[in-house]
């Protein structure tokens, strides 16, 4: 005599049920949510790794015009500094770069954070000079 399986019993395969994926999925959040706080460092300090290229760079170019014109240059484009397109333009650069001093003896150029990376409410600041001097100015 031939037994009658029902199909959905015939077909049925191992697979975890939706309480136990939403189980694992609140897991992960809290676990995220508990690890943030002590990241957040982290990530202003990455961050800071781009003010601070771009200061280096705009510092090159400056000894560059220095030399070749006995003056630093009180503009971007006079060394021929391209800004990155701001993140509240729809670039990616987090630091707006500017020329705040220029003159025969010497140069500073800010780096000023357009974002509040950790959300303490303070916008990073990095300043470089003609001695090469890098120096965060407002930590965030």
């Amino acid at each position: 005599m031939m037994m009658l399986i029902p199909v959905s019993v015939r077909y049925r395969s191992k697979a975890f049920t939706l309480t136990e994926v939403l189980v694992v999925l609140i897991i992960i959040g809290i676990l995220v949510l508990l690890a943030l706080p002590s990241l957040m460092p982290l990530i202003s300090k990455a961050k800071a790794t781009e003010a601070k290229l771009q200061l280096e760079h705009v510092y090159t170019l400056e000894r560059s015009y220095f030399f070749e014109n006995s003056q630093y240059s009180k503009d971007l484009k006079g060394i021929s500094f391209e800004q990155m397109k701001l993140t509240s333009e729809g670039g990616q650069a987090n630091y707006k770069i500017e020329i705040i001093q220029a003159d025969q003896k010497g140069f500073k150029a800010r780096a000023t954070a357009i974002v509040d990376f950790n959300g303490d409410g303070n916008f990073n600041v990095w300043e470089i000079d003609q001695d090469n001097k890098l120096l965060e100015i407002v930590p965030d």
